[in-house]
C-alpha cells in the first residue's frame, strides 16, 4: 500500500476510529520513531525503546528456541539460559518489562515460567499479560508451581485482559485482539496491540487471515505489524500474511513464526513475504532480521491523542 493509498484508507475510517474513545487523532502530525527489535526465532521477539527503559517480550521461548539451526547461527551466550538472559536484561536497566503471552503452545510458552521466575529473582520489575481466563484460571497451577503470585505479576490484579480489554504499566499499554488459532487448554488464542515508545504495534500471534483485520485497522490504526508467515501445518503463509498487512493499513511489517520446525517454511519465507507485500501493499517497508540481531526500526507513526 503506497503512502497515499494508506492515508486515503485511514482518512476514510477516521470517523469509525473516533468512536473508540477519541484515542487516535487525524493523520496530520505523523512522525518517524525508533523501535528496537530483537527476534529470537519462531514467533518470539523483544521490542524495546532505544534507551531500554521499556521492554516488551512477545511470548517466551528463548533458550530452547529451535529457530537458529535453519540460519546456521550459534545462539549468543546471553540467550543460552534463563539466568543468562535475566542478567543481560538487568544490565540494560529497564524500568519495566512486560511479557505478553499470545497462547499456550510450546513454541510460545516454552520458557515462560522459567523466564518470569528468573526475572523476578534478578530484581527486574516484570509483569505479564494474556487472555484473561488463561491467566486467572488455566495457568494458575503453573504460576503456583513456579512460586509466582499471579495476582501480582499478571496485570490487572491477576485478571489479564480479554478481547477488547486493556492493560497498562509504566507507560506501556496493551490491548487484546483476536487470533484465529487453537490452544492446548482451550482458552482463546490472541494477538496484541502494543503501545511502546510512541509506536503502535499489531502483534498478530499465530493466526490465519480473517476479515476483521480491517477492524483492527480502523479501530486501532497500528503503525507496524508483526505477522506469522510460516504456512505449513500451523498458520497462514506469506501471501495471506501480505494481505493481512494490507488490511491492517500499516506502513511497516515484520515476518515471524517461520524456520523453527520442519512443518513450516524455512528462511526463504522472509523473501517470499517481502515479494508478496510488494505485490499486495506496495510502499510498505518490510524488515526481516535474522535471529539474535538487534535492529533499530524506524517506524512512521500516526499522531494520537
Amino acid at each position: 500500500m503506497s503512502d497515499l493509498s494508506r492515508t486515503d484508507f485511514l482518512a476514510a475510517s477516521a470517523a469509525a476510529t473516533a468512536v473508540k474513545g477519541g484515542h487516535v487523532t487525524a493523520a496530520a502530525g505523523d512522525q518517524t520513531l525508533p523501535l528496537q527489535l530483537r527476534w529470537y526465532g519462531g514467533g518470539v521477539y523483544e521490542l524495546a525503546t532505544p534507551d531500554d527503559k521499556h521492554v516488551v517480550l512477545v511470548d517466551a521461548w528463548i533458550w530452547n528456541n529451535t529457530g537458529w539451526a535453519a540460519f546456521n547461527l550459534t545462539r549468543p551466550p546471553e540467550l543460552a539460559s534463563a539466568v543468562a538472559y535475566a542478567a543481560h536484561l538487568k544490565g540494560r536497566g529497564p524500568d519495566a518489562v512486560i511479557v505478553a503471552l499470545t497462547h499456550d503452545h510450546g513454541d510460545h510458552i516454552g520458557d515462560y515460567f522459567e523466564l518470569l521466575r528468573a526475572l523476578v529473582d534478578a530484581g527486574i520489575d516484570v509483569k505479564t499479560v494474556g487472555q484473561s481466563d488463561l491467566m486467572r484460571v488455566g495457568l494458575v497451577p503453573r504460576f503456583k508451581q513456579a512460586n509466582l503470585d499471579n495476582t501480582t505479576i499478571v496485570l490487572n490484579n491477576g485478571n489479564g485482559i480479554n478481547v477488547g480489554g486493556t492493560a497498562a504499566y509504566k507507560g506501556i499499554r496493551l490491548e487484546l485482539v483476536p487470533a484465529v488459532h487453537s490452544t492446548l487448554l482451550g482458552f482463546p488464542s490472541a494477538g496484541f496491540i502494543i503501545d511502546v515508545g510512541g509506536v503502535r504495534v499489531w502483534a498478530s500471534g499465530d493466526t490465519d487471515l480473517y476479515g476483521d483485520i480491517t477492524l483492527i485497522a480502523t479501530r486501532y490504526r497500528p503503525d507496524i505489524a508483526f505477522v506469522c508467515v510460516g504456512n505449513g501445518a500451523y498458520t497462514m503463509g506469506p501471501p495471506d500474511a501480505a494481505r493481512a498487512v494490507k488490511m491492517a493499513g500499516v506502513g511497516h511489517a515484520v515476518p515471524v513464526h517461520y524456520a523453527h520446525n520442519p512443518l513450516v517454511l524455512g528462511p526463504a519465507a522472509a523473501d517470499m513475504f517481502r515479494d508478496a507485500v510488494a505485490r499486495e501493499a506496495p510502499g510498505v517497508t518490510v524488515s526481516a532480521p535474522r535471529p539474535g540481531e538487534r535492529t533499530t526500526l524506524h517506524v512512521r507513526t500516526f499522531a494520537r491523542a
